[in-house]
């Protein structure tokens, strides 16, 4: 029996033969979508500049993964609020594991020389990297809320909304205080002294260890992204030294401004006081 043909156009399921593909039986290609997500990948360049589909394909995957960050972090932000630190805690080892992925990219990036960026970079402007709503998204949800911006930013209606909704949301830090203040540890907003003495008391007694847990998954993430910043950083100014940037930008001399960038730094000020 093992020798004999298949009927045409059947195909084997779990031993048993199934109609093909076209009879409404869900492909992994129709799932994920395939015939439209490998159809996005519009070179401008003619003829073709070879450079130009590997620029794309890894800027469209850091949008596919900004849009899980930002998923994953209202999902922490809401986990917090709600008094379930552990979840929060594991939803926070994804979000530090994507963003090693990301950083993972600049090294792919770093694959094409100045000479084969250039083949292509004057038909970008003047969109520029500055313009992801998404990344500006990441930074609004946890903590870094700046609504210059919305002025600023060159995006559609659709993402000025979202991003002004943003604004006016909690942030990944008011959901730790929240969780904070769940468990009897004070953190008012305009008293650092008191935010740091709970903040202390969070990491020196054994009880809150679930929560000082949380605090260094929180401190991964923001580590993680300074360390993305940077790295990006070195990849611009490898690329493209001293020139401004397609978008109007003083290119590398404005990306060096926000590498003392952080989210969450009552954290980073605890690592004094222990």
């Amino acid at each position: 029996m093992g020798d004999e043909e298949e009927p045409a156009g059947r195909v084997r399921r779990m031993g048993r033969l199934t109609e093909p593909a076209d009879e409404g039986l869900l492909t992994y290609g129709g799932y994920l979508m395939l015939p439209e997500l490998l159809s996005v990948q519009r070179l401008l360049s003619e003829p073709p500049v070879h450079d130009e589909l590997l620029f794309i394909t890894v800027h469209q995957a850091y949008e596919l993964w900004f849009k899980q960050l930002v998923f994953e972090l209202e999902a922490i932000r809401d986990r917090m609020i709600g008094g379930d630190a552990e979840r929060a805690r594991h939803y926070l080892t994804r979000v530090h594991a994507i963003e090693r992925v990301l950083i993972e990219h600049i090294d792919v990036l770093q694959t094409m020389s100045p000479q084969d960026f250039l083949e292509f970079r004057s038909l970008l402007s003047p969109a520029s990297g500055f313009q992801s709503a998404q990344f500006r998204e990441v930074e609004f949800v946890s903590g870094l809320k700046d609504r210059r911006y919305l002025k600023d930013l060159a995006a559609t209606p659709e993402e000025l909304q979202r991003l002004a909704r943003r604004l006016e949301e909690p942030t990944v830090w008011d959901g730790f205080v929240a969780l904070l203040e769940g468990n009897g540890l004070d953190m008012p907003e305009d008293d650092e002294v008191a935010r740091l003495d709970s903040l202390v008391r969070m990491a020196r007694e054994p009880k809150h260890a679930a929560l000082f847990a949380v605090s260094e998954g929180l401190l991964d993430h923001d580590e993680a992204f300074a360390e993305w910043r940077i790295h990006h950083v070195l990849m611009v100014e490898r690329q493209i030294g001293a020139k401004t940037g397609s978008g109007g930008s003083s290119g590398v001399e404005y990306l060096r401004s926000t590498l003392g960038k952080r989210f969450f730094p009552d954290l980073w000020g605890l690592r004094s006081e222990l």
